[in-house]
């Protein structure tokens, strides 16, 4: 495999440090085409572009919409062949052995050095699973957050999307709007998210979702 043409996603809500990550990477990456998301929807939105095939999404667990490990979740549940590669300012190992438990292709600290940047985004790329120097993943035992994990997996694109916009506080006849589909489609895949999440109402389904969130870390 030859590391030139690339198609590369970086979704990370602070512009300054994408714009640094893009400016880093340029280099080692010649070639390379960049895409910027700062959200889950924006993920999503760029995921679905219709011409581009894409090689590598740099995901960071706690952008906004992203609701800690259910984007990688979903990513790995739905582009299977698309390598993601965790950037979190989260480092302790039980956060690293949940990334790589769902699926992660590998786990960079945001306080790694660039020249770590390269060598582990160079060593995805040509298929291996990259961790940072030392570190020994643990396994992950089947927990409530493990099983939402399972459950979360089963729904499709379009429930996803709708659960999301359920735990943005969005109303069906805005969610219908937004999504350019009526009320019952909403209320239809509504029934479905329920029935998966083993859970009876919107509030329920939005709980269940935030048991994949993790604590904020403040990064100023």
């Amino acid at each position: 495999m030859k590391l030139a043409n690339l198609n590369i996603i970086i979704a990370d809500d602070h512009p300054l440090f994408r714009n640094a990550l893009r400016q880093a990477l340029m280099n080692a990456f010649e070639h390379t085409q960049w895409y910027e998301a700062d959200s889950g929807e924006a993920l999503q939105a760029v995921l679905d572009h219709p011409d581009v095939s894409f090689d590598l999404v740099l995901l960071d667990l706690q952008m906004p919409g992203s609701h800690g490990y259910s984007t990688l979740i979903h990513l790995r549940t739905h582009y299977p062949d698309l390598p993601v590669v965790v950037i979190s300012a989260h480092e302790d190992i039980n956060t690293i052995s949940r990334a790589i438990h769902y699926g992660s292709s590998g786990f960079i600290p945001k306080s790694a050095s660039m020249e770590t940047l390269k060598t582990a985004l160079t060593a995805v790329l040509f298929g291996d699973i990259w961790l940072p120097k030392g570190v020994d993943v643990i396994p992950i035992v089947d927990d409530d957050i493990d099983k939402m994990a399972s459950k979360l997996s089963d729904l499709t694109p379009q429930q996803y999307k709708v659960l999301q916009m359920f735990a943005e506080g969005l109303l069906n006849k805005q969610i219908a709007y937004d999504l350019d589909v009526s009320e019952a489609t909403i209320k239809a895949h509504a029934t479905a998210i329920f029935r998966k999440l083993g859970v009876r109402n919107r509030t329920q389904a939005v709980i269940a979702l935030s048991q994949l969130e993790m604590d904020k870390v403040d990064l100023s």
